[in-house]
């Protein structure tokens, strides 16, 4: 009887530790959602978060890198088991890092490089992002004036982009072949501000302008309106597959769209976000690999995902993944657009 009444007690206390274990939280730092692709990146944390049984917290620092610093310790005191940070500022983030790492808290830097070693970097590999960018710009318009409409000089990203791009075009750049003749950070990535640095650039040049490598889709569009505004159509370069950029490639408005399946990405950063919640090593997450190649060479674990070139040539790979419907994409498209 002894026995199993120890039993009974036993299980009883088991279901109710059981019945109040509180499932894994895992807080998201935002920098902003000015863009289109950010709302996808969320969706798919929230679905791989739902299927694990975590739960998803988030805030919108809404551009700012001081309520980043403060939206990052909410979330630690609302008992955040690991963070998702899409840092607004390379250089303010840190202190947002030593925090959570005082309480024992996994850092994941999304997107973005946080370049500390306690921090697991998950992005895609934007050298190459650039690189494709360039090369289907270079393609279409193999010699003449260049452009080149960079992201925010806060971000890493940007000077990722622009290596790329000038693996591409450097040694045309230095035969004379392709002139760079304006060259301009993008504050926030915002499309308004990139359609003055064009109109900027059309105005220093007379209007002298073959070709734009703009460093994301927003950034393309603002060029893209700067550009018709003089009557001008030229091939234009952007990356993150948004809709509307999407469009503009059917309509031969944009030339490529580097479409980062966000999807991928989002749900990548929700089951690494748990794995580390949990107590994995970051170098024991699949596929994560040694990476000493930002800035100050400080060696991370990190996994790099593939981008996607997204063409005329090639537009029904979004349209069939689901990424975006064929009545959207193909509106007012031009003849002879793949899935249109």
């Amino acid at each position: 009887m002894k026995k199993t009444t120890f039993l009974a007690v036993a299980m009883s206390t088991a279901i109710a530790t059981a019945a109040y274990a509180e499932p894994l939280k895992i807080g998201v730092s935002w920098s902003n959602f000015q863009e289109e692709r950010w709302k996808t990146d969320e969706a798919a944390i929230k679905a791989a978060l739902d299927v694990a049984g975590a739960t998803y917290m988030s805030a919108d620092a809404q551009a700012s890198a001081a309520k980043q610093l403060t939206d990052v310790e909410a979330l630690i005191a609302q008992g955040a088991d690991a963070l998702i940070i899409l840092s607004v500022d390379k250089d303010a983030v840190g202190p947002a890092v030593d925090k959570a790492d005082a309480e024992g808290i996994p850092v994941i830097g999304y997107d973005r490089l946080i370049e500390d070693p306690r921090a697991f970097y998950l992005t895609f590999d934007n050298k190459g992002v650039g690189r494709i960018i360039a090369e289907t710009i270079k393609q279409k318009q193999p010699e003449g004036n260049y452009a080149i409409i960079k992201g925010d000089k806060g971000d890493p990203n940007a000077g990722f982009l622009l290596e790329g791009m000038m693996e591409v075009i450097g040694d045309d750049v230095a035969s004379g072949k392709i002139k760079i003749v304006g060259e301009a950070f993008t504050d926030g990535w915002k499309p308004d501000n990139a359609q003055k640095n064009m109109e900027q650039i059309l105005t220093a040049n007379n209007n002298a302008v073959d070709a734009v490598l703009a460093q994301n889709d927003g950034m393309a569009g603002g060029a893209i309106a700067a550009l018709a505004a003089q009557g001008l159509s030229v091939p234009v370069g952007g990356q993150d597959g948004d809709h509307a950029a999407l469009n503009r490639v059917a309509r031969g408005e944009q030339t490529v769209s580097v479409w980062k399946n966000s999807r991928s990405l989002g749900a990548a950063a929700a089951n690494i976000a748990i794995e580390l919640a949990n107590g994995a090593a970051m170098s024991d997450i699949k596929g994560a690999v040694k990476w000493s190649g930002g800035e100050k060479g400080v060696e991370m674990n990190a996994i790099f995902l593939d981008p996607t070139p997204i063409t005329a040539g090639n537009l029904s790979m979004a349209i069939d993944a689901g990424h975006i419907d064929q009545a959207k994409a193909c509106e007012g498209h031009m003849a002879g657009v793949a899935g249109c």
